[in-house]
């Protein structure tokens, strides 16, 4: 999967999926999208995503890539959280 063992490249990767993520739902759709009355739900499926990621990298022995992806998923953790509760508005 991937050959370079360093944060840059976890970080790089880690920021796929919520990137992805971000442009269709917030771009294409305008946040429309609420599942079960909640509209974080599609980003919180996007950061189990990446920590099945992270778990399969660090199996792997690619800590360094891991430590990177760890770092990208909290801040989108985070960015989400302030986001729901309107400190980003």
């Amino acid at each position: 999967m991937l050959k370079n063992n360093n944060i840059i490249t976890g970080m790089l990767a880690a920021c796929i999926l919520p990137g992805i993520t971000w442009i269709i739902l917030g771009l294409i759709l305008k946040n429309q999208m609420i599942i079960l009355n909640k509209p974080a739900i599609p980003y919180l499926f996007t950061i189990a995503i990446n920590l099945f990621i992270i778990k399969y990298l660090f199996k792997k022995g690619l800590d360094q890539t891991g430590t990177g992806m760890i770092l990208i998923t909290f801040v989108v953790m985070l960015f989400a959280f302030l986001l729901q509760t309107g400190y980003l508005r």
